[in-house]
């Protein structure tokens, strides 16, 4: 295993940062304030009198309800899972039930990629934390419906149709994004859960694909890898959400350290976990980081320290660094992962109860590039956020068994 480079002075300044954060009061607080806020949320639900998934806030203050096919609809359910182990109150894990159930319908979807975020953070949070044997089929069904759309002779799982919209203008023929890393998880459980080894077989393939072309030498990593979906070559490497094609959008970067955390849980293959050490190495090492470890969106966008940060960026990373401790726990992981949560449930970037819109965190980007979710609350940010709440509890716990 390569060595982390430049990284022991920033995880001894990390663990003293973090050194107040590690008894129990701290997990409990933070989960306390998110059910509050949580329940202004149900209460603006229930009084429309119909389930709606609140996804961000609309440039006139309004919240955004996105409907059941919108790659962000799972999270709002996923995080009231979270919440009910966080709280350990059964209400929460009700109003979960009720709310993955509405998504019914997106097990079937094979139009996008984004039916692993949709289903995984629902159903399968449902599945293991709730109890919910029966809502694996509906993550085989999901597994199913994703694995229409790879591509055998480039290898990969295609992510965007592009047949229409803005995709199909810019002349891509088969694009992968760095963010498919994270639908990879359904297809693992299928596999657990069917023994059918084909769900398990295109997760690797696209995995190792993904590791062989979307990575630069310093393992900063290109949004958009386009395929000859035939041949398997490379027709471009680009960016859609992203400061410029050459530069690391900050999001991309924590999808591919979660991502191939979570594939070297699934496989044990070390060269997985050999890739997450060395993503890792680069979002800690890049000069551009801030001292609160809450990125700015791109680290090469052009005016830092102006720049917006990216809270959900921060929140993926610090969830998949809980992780990645247990599997290397002498390297330091836990304690940047606890400084990035103490940052995250700071004024700086978490909300007061009842403001943001009951949002819990401020200061997420969704794409500079297309106008679109600047400096707003995102409801994936508060879902990997209360992930990393709950994978902390647990290793404070003594419980290594995160899933």
């Amino acid at each position: 295993m390569k060595a982390l480079l430049n990284l022991s002075a920033l995880f001894i300044a990390a663990g003293a940062a973090a050194a107040g954060i590690s008894d129990s009061g701290f997990v409990s607080e933070k989960a306390a304030h998110a059910a509050s806020q949580y329940r202004g949320h149900l209460a603006v639900i229930d009084s429309i009198g119909t389930f709606v998934n609140p996804r961000t806030v609309n440039p006139d203050g309004s919240t955004w309800y996105v409907p059941v096919d919108d790659w962000c609809s799972g999270f709002f359910p996923g995080s009231l899972w979270y919440l009910g182990e966080l709280t350990g109150e059964g209400e929460w894990k009700r109003r979960a039930a009720d709310y993955t159930e509405t998504l019914d319908s997106a097990q079937y979807l094979t139009w996008h990629h984004d039916v692993g975020f949709i289903i995984g953070s629902s159903y399968l949070n449902g599945y293991r934390l709730g109890g919910k044997k029966e809502y694996m089929s509906a993550v085989v069904n999901a597994a199913k419906s994703l694995s229409t759309r790879f591509r055998p002779g480039a290898g990969v799982i295609q992510s965007w149709n592009v047949d229409k919209g803005w995709q199909s203008e810019r002349g891509w023929a088969c694009p992968v994004i760095i963010d498919n890393m994270m639908n990879l998880e359904i297809l693992f459980e299928a596999t657990r859960a069917t023994g059918d080894s084909t769900y398990y077989n295109i997760a690797v393939s696209h995995a190792n694909t993904t590791m062989a072309h979307h990575f630069r030498t310093n393992f900063s990593c290109y949004h958009v890898v386009d395929y000859d979906p035939a041949t398997g070559e490379v027709r471009h490497r680009q960016t859609a959400q992203g400061y410029a094609d050459e530069s690391s959008w900050a999001r991309g970067q924590a999808w591919a350290l979660y991502g191939y955390t979570m594939c070297y849980r699934y496989t044990g293959n070390p060269s997985y976990l050999y890739q997450a050490v060395n993503v890792c190495d680069m979002i800690f090492s890049d000069p551009s980081m801030p001292a609160d470890l809450v990125p700015y969106w791109d680290y090469n966008a052009p005016g830092i320290p102006a720049e917006p940060r990216d809270a959900s960026a921060a929140a993926c990373t610090a969830s998949a660094l809980y992780e990645l401790s247990t599997y290397l726990p002498a390297r330091g992981y836990k304690e940047l992962a606890d400084k990035i949560t103490a940052s995250l449930s700071s004024p700086a970037y978490r909300a007061e109860i009842g403001e943001n819109s009951h949002f819990l965190l401020m200061h997420s980007v969704g794409s500079i590039p297309h106008g679109h979710e600047i400096d707003v609350p995102i409801n994936y940010a508060d879902y990997y956020y209360l992930e990393a709440l709950l994978r902390k509890k647990r290793l404070d716990e003594g419980n290594k068994t995160l899933f």
